[in-house]
């Protein structure tokens, strides 16, 4: 007993000096805050798992000099709140950060005093994105950057909550303080990089230029119109994994496990996770049960020439190709996350805002997103308590 004693104190001070901690190179977590000072050009990402909790400088992280020298706007269809609010928050920078360039897309309604932005290789560098409506929004803004590295996304809310929503728009003003005066901290939110095959070579992007395209949530392959299942082959690192016959199979990142993903019946991932979420759609099997496989997997769906139907890819809710029998996509993590700027980090005690029950606050702003936005495991008591309590 007494050598089993000391054994188990040996292992348990291993464990502690460090020595026995294995170094993943999927999930690296960088420590430090969003604040000004000379700070090298950019922190090496190894391997593909870069999801993580950050509290790393934006600019340490995207290589950003400081201060911030440019911000893009990405604003939803344009009613007049969203151009009453970019009005404001224009007025707020010029008059508050005289030296900030700002830009917006290049559409018929850009406002007044912005310059025109274009993605591009090519395209004007971006410091800071700042997103005005839904979460439809911030996956748009995440898509002008495909070709490399997302530079901090500050979101702010236009009426609709979701789970990509840290700030209400009434609240832009603290939020850009926050940011400017290093007080800001990131939430790095995984893409995943799909890269699409024909029988015999790679298929290209839609622009001819580009042979991969980055997701945020998701990407799905579904029968679409037809009346027949998919027959759809999945491989895991190279390694045949089953036979999918079903409507379709979803390949979620941890933040699109609250999307499309949980609709189908998959897990719900926290965001800082470093994972890959494999979910059929209605498959003509009950034991075909939702995966998550490490972000080092590489994840292939072939459409099986058996298929009786073409396969559709939707990607973030965006329909791309359609994958004809013999073609496959290969699905694995980004190098390129999504750093999205959390609530929690500028909040203060007493800001919860009447009605809208995810007001900000020093707590996990996940954990307290699935309890008021999706209610989680809510019974009919709490939710008979809950009505009460808001009367």
């Amino acid at each position: 007993m007494n050598i089993l004693r000391h054994a188990r104190r040996a292992l348990h001070n291993s464990f502690l000096n460090g020595s026995l901690h294995p170094r993943a190179p999927c999930s690296k977590l960088f420590v430090g805050r969003f604040c000004p000072g000379n700070l090298p050009k950019s922190i090496p990402i190894q391997g593909r798992g870069v999801s993580s909790v950050s509290t790393t400088p934006v600019q340490d992280q995207q290589g950003a000099a400081y201060p911030l020298r440019s911000v893009l706007i990405v604003n939803k269809l344009r009613t007049e709140p969203v151009i009453q609010a970019i009005k404001e928050l224009l007025q707020h920078v010029r008059k508050t950060y005289p030296d900030v360039k700002v830009f917006a897309e290049d559409r018929p309604d850009i406002p007044e005093g912005a310059d025109v932005w274009r993605p591009g290789p090519q395209s004007e560098k971006i410091d800071l994105v700042v997103t005005l409506g839904g979460d439809g929004t911030i996956l748009h803004a995440a898509s002008l950057f495909s070709l490399g590295a997302v530079p901090p996304v500050l979101s702010f809310s236009m009426g609709t909550l979701g789970f990509l929503l840290p700030f209400h728009i009434d609240d832009f003003v603290r939020g850009l303080e926050a940011v400017f005066h290093g007080k800001a901290t990131l939430l790095n939110r995984m893409r995943l990089s799909c890269t699409f095959y024909d029988k015999d070579s790679p298929k290209m992007g839609s622009d001819g230029d580009a042979d991969e395209w980055q997701v945020m949530n998701e990407i799905a392959l579904h029968r679409g119109s037809s009346p027949h299942l998919n027959t759809i082959d999945i491989y895991v690192d190279g390694q045949h994994l089953t036979e999918a016959v079903s409507d379709g199979v979803i390949v979620s990142t941890p933040t699109g496990s609250t999307a499309y993903s949980l609709s189908a019946g998959g897990p719900i991932v926290h965001p800082s996770l470093s994972a890959v979420v494999l979910v059929p759609i209605c498959p003509r099997s009950l034991s075909f049960r939702p995966l998550v496989f490490p972000s080092s997997s590489s994840v292939t769906l072939r459409v099986s020439d058996r298929s009786r139907a073409a396969a559709g890819v939707s990607m973030d809710g965006r329909v791309s190709h359609v994958l004809n029998p013999g073609d496959s996509v290969t699905v694995q993590a980004s190098p390129y996350p999504v750093p999205c700027i959390n609530r929690s980090s500028i909040s203060e005690d007493g800001d919860e805002r009447p009605g809208e029950g995810v007001g900000p606050g020093k707590e996990d702003d996940w954990v307290r997103d699935i309890n008021n936005l999706l209610q989680y495991n809510a019974t009919f008591r709490s939710k008979a308590l809950l009505g009460y309590s808001r009367k």
